[in-house]
């Protein structure tokens, strides 16, 4: 039998403001997690996060250095868009896990709070679909995990990416399923 959680990646203010253009999303995850919590599979959090001055980010990171260099709160300590989004908010006993990086796994302590759990599969759910939820497939696997991806509860700012990434290499290291199929499979 798995031991299974639902990764709720990314889905931060910031982050939702700029890739907000499926006004169903948060509706379709706020599923997810409800039927998540009825099957009492654990939902857990993961957010992106610095400290103040974004000492964690190296220059030479692409991704990152950006946030640092403009001086801006940049998903530092207190800064609003840093913030889950209300409408699929973490309730009282959901887990929230601060990342460094773009993999669920980097800068965390991800790995060591789902060993401690037992857990042994994962439910992938998140912004973006080229970002956060793809690092996070690919060293999940790499981690033996059995994997999900909620292909509906991911977003991309590009289409095309995302139906690429969910038809066709996703797949490979993962079953990928609509929120319809899964809430169904779990019997709500």
């Amino acid at each position: 039998m798995t031991n299974s959680a639902l990764l709720v990646m990314d889905v931060q203010q910031g982050i939702v403001e700029r890739l907000g253009n499926d006004p169903e999303y948060l509706p379709r995850l706020g599923r997810a997690i409800d039927a998540a919590r009825a099957a009492a599979i654990p939902v857990m959090y993961v957010v992106v996060g610095f400290r103040r001055g974004h000492p964690e980010i190296s220059p030479r990171n692409k991704t990152f250095s950006a946030l640092a260099g403009a001086g801006a709160a940049g998903f530092a300590e207190g800064d609003p868009a840093a913030r889950i989004h209300p409408d699929v908010a973490p309730r009282e006993g959901d887990i929230v896990v601060t990342k460094k990086r773009v993999s669920a796994f980097a800068g965390s302590d991800l790995d060591m709070v789902l060993r401690a759990r037992g857990t042994d599969s994962l439910v992938l759910t998140g912004i973006a679909t080229s970002g956060v939820v793809l690092s996070t497939l690919r060293q999940a696997a790499d981690l033996d995990f059995g994997l999900t991806v909620l292909e509906d509860c991911c977003v991309d700012g590009d289409p095309e990416v995302h139906r690429v990434l969910t038809g066709k290499v996703f797949p490979r290291q993962a079953d990928v399923l609509s929120t319809e199929k899964w809430v169904a499979a779990l019997g709500r």
